[in-house]
């Protein structure tokens, strides 16, 4: 019981495999092919049987015309009628139907006219006998081939038409499973050595490879095929490579980082103690002193939060985003205001209007203005006549918000990784993370942040974010 169970499985398991299906897709679709070939062909069969019978029939007619004595015998017509397998034989010439050669027939008479027969009509007909009852004639209209004037009226039994072609479908039948099983066969083993084992090496290269990336004895080897399937080998062991790269280069980053923490939080330490000095030095009564003592602030301070955003950028990870309704104008004015507070204030001009809404989680962007409008505060650092100026427009179901400064505007050399961790912005003091940060924040709401222009008159960037339903 269990052998069979295991048996019936396996058979299960073979034929829902893709060599399985592979094989039972070709012999189904070559069936249905000499399906369809069988139809016209048993057509076919049957006209040539009629028209052999008639022929035959006619045949028989001739040989009692011409006959010895004045009228053949009974027994003379019924050898000739059973010679031509026929029952009754007539001719139909200069509008006379003429009665040849008679037998008696009694049953079901279906005609068969061979002189005008469409492809349907034969088939209809070839069915129509493979199923019709038993005791049926047929009527065979022909022309004779000798007398193409004359037209010859036959009668048959359909017995051994319908016998004939039951025989012929049987053969065309058994030709076809074979011709069938034969192709399907040559046609799964071709596949199967050209596309279905390639592909399962694939698939279980990319499963083995998926288990454990790191390792390299799970590396796919290409081969020399320069079909689909050898792109598809080259494209998997060129992808297998760039991961184990980004691997190996992520460890490394890890090591890296390991390492910067390290350094930033003993240079903290350090410039900790080197605050505290400097602090003095600015409070000493000598103005020389003093002065230096300020700029020693200013660079330890810069140091200082260096390290605490380089810490801070390295290890966040930042929150989901829950964008909700935010007025525009009233987000612009607080985070300026936390800017001024750390940066100094300018001449602040918010041109928003008040009724411009936009869908944003207000955390973040207080988080991308304060970022942005530090880095504009520096590029204008110690510019008295410094003026920050935001204003907005709406195009495409999206606010566009541009923050213009009058710094002396950003290298072309820069402009490439301006957006990028660390990058220089010329600007002093910066660390280099505000803009990726910005920019990071405003994806994560759907937007964008991008440099619309920068020139000696200054600069202007463009943060776009989605419109709010009531903006």
């Amino acid at each position: 019981m269990q052998r069979s169970r295991a048996a019936l499985s396996a058979v299960r398991r073979a034929a829902t495999s893709l060599p399985g299906k592979l094989l039972g897709l070709t012999v189904g679709f070559v069936l249905l092919a000499e399906i369809l070939i069988f139809l016209p062909s048993a057509a076919a069969f049957r006209t040539e049987w009629l028209q052999d019978r008639a022929q035959s029939a006619h045949l028989a007619a001739i040989a009692a015309e011409n006959a010895a004595g004045a009228m053949p015998s009974e027994d003379m017509v019924m050898e000739l009628l059973d010679g031509a397998d026929v029952v009754a034989v007539g001719r139909v010439y200069g509008g006379v139907n003429e009665l040849v050669l008679g037998g008696d027939v009694q049953g079901e008479l279906v005609r068969a006219d061979l002189t005008d027969t469409s492809l349907f009509e034969s088939i209809r007909a070839a069915c129509a006998t493979l199923l019709a009852p038993r005791g049926r004639f047929i009527n065979i209209w022909a022309m004779p081939e000798t007398r193409p004037d004359e037209r010859i009226s036959v009668i048959v039994r359909e017995e051994p038409l319908r016998e004939a072609l039951i025989a012929f479908s049987l053969r065309i039948a058994g030709l076809s499973i074979f011709i069938s099983l034969v192709t399907g066969s040559l046609i799964y083993v071709s596949l199967l050595y050209l596309l279905v084992r390639p592909m399962r090496r694939l698939a279980r290269a990319m499963t083995a490879f998926q288990e454990d990336p790191a390792d390299p004895a799970r590396n796919y080897i290409a081969s020399a095929r320069s079909d689909e399937i050898g792109d598809s080998e080259r494209a998997l062991a060129a992808m297998q490579a760039d991961v184990q790269m980004a691997f190996r280069q992520r460890e490394h980053l890890a090591a890296l980082g390991g390492a910067v923490a390290k350094i930033n939080h003993d240079l903290r330490n350090v410039l900790s103690s080197a605050q505290l000095i400097s602090d003095r030095l600015a409070a000493n009564s000598d103005a020389r002193v003093a002065a230096m003592g300020a700029r020693l602030v200013r660079a330890i301070d810069r140091g200082v939060r260096l390290c605490t955003e380089t810490l801070e950028y390295g290890r966040s990870r930042e929150r989901e985003a829950e964008p909700v309704e935010v007025c525009l104008r009233d987000a612009a004015d607080d985070a300026a205001g936390d800017a001024f507070a750390a940066l100094g204030p300018v001449d602040w001009r918010n041109t928003i209007a008040a009724d411009i809404r936009v869908s944003a989680d207000p955390d973040h962007l207080h988080r991308i203005f304060l970022n942005l409008f530090r880095n504009s505060l520096q590029a204008m650092d110690s510019q008295p006549d410094a003026c920050l100026r935001v204003s907005a427009r709406e195009e495409d179901g999206r606010v566009v918000t541009e923050i213009h400064d009058i710094g002396p505007g950003i290298p072309a050399r820069v402009r490439e990784t301006l957006f990028q961790p660390f990058s220089v912005t010329g600007s002093s003091g910066g660390t280099g993370l505000g803009l990726s940060i910005a920019r990071e924040l405003a994806r994560a709401l759907g937007g964008d942040v991008s440099l619309a222009r920068s020139n000696d008159s200054g600069s202007v960037f463009e943060l776009a974010l989605r419109r709010g339903a009531s903006g």
